[in-house]
Order: C-alpha cells, then sequence, then structure tokens
C-alpha cells in the first residue's frame, strides 16, 4: 500500500468507523466522544475516543490506540486484513482529516537515522552545572532527588551531551539539560514510586497515589515535604494516561491526587481519570495561577526567601541601634 493511502487510512475517523456499525456516543462534545465500550458488555460508558487526535482509549481495559487497533480488535482480524478492510471505507478526500496526521500512543519523536540519540553512559554523579539548574532555578533539594536521578551522556550527529535523566521501569529515561531541551530515551513508560515506608505490596489503598505530569513536579513535591508516606507515580507525558490507569487497575487503586499542568492537556488528562472511574483530588486548584507544579514551588521557594531575607534585615537593623545606644550610654557613663 502507499504511504500516502496508509495516511487516508489512519485520518479516517473512529466515530464514523463506528457509526457505520451502529455504535453512537453516550456523550459527545467538540473535543470527544464516549461510548459504552464495542468491546465488552457494559453499562457505565468507559470507552472514549479523542476526535482532534482521532486515537480511542478504553478506560476499563486501560489501553487505547488507532482506528487500526480499533478495527484488528472488533472486528478479530489482522493488521494487513484490517489496514484492507479500513481502506475500502476511508474516505476519498481530507474532510475527515484530524488537526493532525495519526500518530500513535506514547509514541516517540520519530528522528533521521544520522539524528538519533545514542546513548553513551549512565552516572549516579551529576555534574555541577546540572545540580545548580536543579538547585537555583528548578529549587530542588539536590539531597532528596539525588536517588532519583542520573546523569545521561548520550551523542547525536556525533556530538556529545550530557542531561538530567529520569529512569523508567522500562529502561527508558526522561531527559532534560539546563537549559530548554527535554527529551526521552527510548522506551518511554510511566515511572510508580514507592516511598522508602512503602512497597507496592504493602500500599495503603485508603490513601490517595499521587500523580505528577512531569520528573519536575515530583521532585518538588519531594523537596517542600519533611516527609511523603504516599505511593506517586510520574506519567512522564500526559500521553501516558492510558498505562497508568492501567497500572492502578490491576492494583485496586481508586483514589489518586493529580499534579496536572494548568492547560487543556493537564485538564482533559484529569478527566480521564475521572472518566476512568477513579476518585480524583485534582490539586490543580492550588496553584491555578502557575503554569505547573513546579512553577508554583519555585515562587513559593522565593516568597519564603524574601520573607527571610526581610525578617534578616530587620535584625540586622534592630542590632544596629542597639548597638549604638549601647556605644553611648558607655560614653556617657565616662
Amino acid at each position: 500500500m502507499k504511504e500516502e493511502d496508509l495516511s487516508l487510512i489512519k485520518r479516517y475517523p473512529i466515530v464514523a468507523y463506528l457509526e457505520r456499525k451502529g455504535i453512537k456516543p453516550v456523550r459527545r462534545t467538540p473535543a470527544y466522544a464516549l461510548y459504552r465500550s464495542p468491546l465488552r458488555a457494559e453499562t457505565h460508558p468507559s470507552f472514549k475516543v479523542d476526535t482532534e487526535k482521532n486515537l480511542w482509549i478504553d478506560y476499563a481495559e486501560g489501553r487505547g490506540g488507532s482506528i487500526i487497533d480499533l478495527c484488528m480488535r472488533l472486528e478479530g482480524c489482522t493488521l494487513s486484513e484490517a489496514i484492507r478492510r479500513l481502506g475500502q471505507n476511508a474516505p476519498d478526500d481530507t474532510a475527515y482529516s484530524s488537526r493532525k496526521d495519526f500518530a500513535p500512543n506514547n509514541s516517540q519523536p520519530i528522528m533521521a537515522a544520522n539524528g538519533a540519540r545514542k546513548l553513551i553512559s549512565i552516572s549516579d554523579t551529576l555534574p555541577p552545572h546540572l545540580q545548580e539548574y536543579l538547585t537555583k532555578v528548578r529549587c530542588i533539594n539536590l539531597e532528596k532527588a539525588k536517588p532519583f536521578l542520573k546523569c545521561v551522556s548520550y551523542e547525536v550527529r556525533g556530538r556529545r551531551y550530557q542531561a538530567i535523566g529520569f529512569a523508567n521501569p522500562s529502561g527508558g529515561y526522561e531527559i532534560r539539560d539546563n537549559k530548554t531541551f527535554k527529551g526521552t530515551i527510548a522506551p518511554k513508560d510511566i515511572t510508580p514510586i514507592c516511598t522508602d515506608r512503602q512497597s507496592e505490596h504493602t500500599t495503603d489503598k485508603t490513601q490517595p497515589v499521587c500523580v505528577f505530569e512531569g520528573f519536575m513536579d515530583f521532585l518538588s513535591f519531594l523537596s517542600m515535604k519533611e516527609e511523603v508516606a504516599n505511593q506517586c507515580l510520574v506519567m512522564n507525558s500526559v500521553s501516558n494516561v492510558a498505562r497508568t490507569v492501567r497500572y492502578l487497575n490491576d492494583r485496586h487503586l481508586t483514589y489518586i491526587r493529580t499534579f496536572l499542568d494548568n492547560d487543556d492537556a493537564g485538564r482533559m488528562a484529569t478527566n480521564d481519570f475521572i472518566i476512568a472511574g477513579f476518585k480524583v483530588e485534582d490539586m490543580s486548584v492550588h496553584y491555578k495561577d502557575f503554569k505547573d507544579f513546579n512553577e508554583f514551588h519555585v515562587s513559593r521557594v522565593h516568597e519564603q526567601n524574601k520573607q527571610k531575607w526581610q525578617v534578616q534585615t530587620r535584625m540586622s537593623v534592630t542590632e544596629q541601634k542597639e548597638s549604638k545606644k549601647s556605644k553611648q550610654v558607655k560614653h556617657k557613663m565616662r
């Protein structure tokens, strides 16, 4: 099949495909359609189609994908057969095109072969410039953060770079330098974190799991707290909602606190967790004037430092006055 034909199939709207099968949504908004899952019998709708990205997710299973994945599941056919069947019904124009060409859930940006990131080494020791970035720019408590961070050295087009690395259990890393770059060393995955007081098997299921969008948000939370008793989970991207749902469902964890960004993607992800049936505390209401939790943390630290400086200044002025008075008294006594 030609590449342009496959691209046309990927733009075939999932809602139109389901409608051809007589499957109608329970709820429809400009951004998504919500269904009772066509993959099994259910009364509570848990199947969502993102109409902008043309992707689906089944929250009960914690799985999703493209229209091709859905066709394979619904019609019990192979990949090539799904492409053939969809090709017979795909629209001949682009009237149904989403805002972007289809990209699979949790996919990585595809780089040319000569531009791929090649992992060179992993070290436990962060160089001074990356430590300074964490402490000065991000206001992270380095001693608390160190157990979760690595120095990742990698190569792109013959040039070597160093970045802060945050690992996931699949062997991949989220990476960030001390400027503006952030990316991933594949594979991408969520990062569940148990505190020293807990293990995955002894987690108190009545306590909420703290869910963070990125690792800087988690490290900010760690820096703010004297002690963290809750199990935490870093999604490493809102595109990992399905994996997060699956992880939580597999462990029967139903109560979560979300620390997601104050943008449309963060709000949609929080809503996805609610639709999936979780009891959700949306913590973004506490930092609604900031773009994310780390920005809130940085502002909070700066304010605390400002107050400390003001107190120290007042104390210094008072001490100077007291010293001056003391000298004057001694002078009179003479």
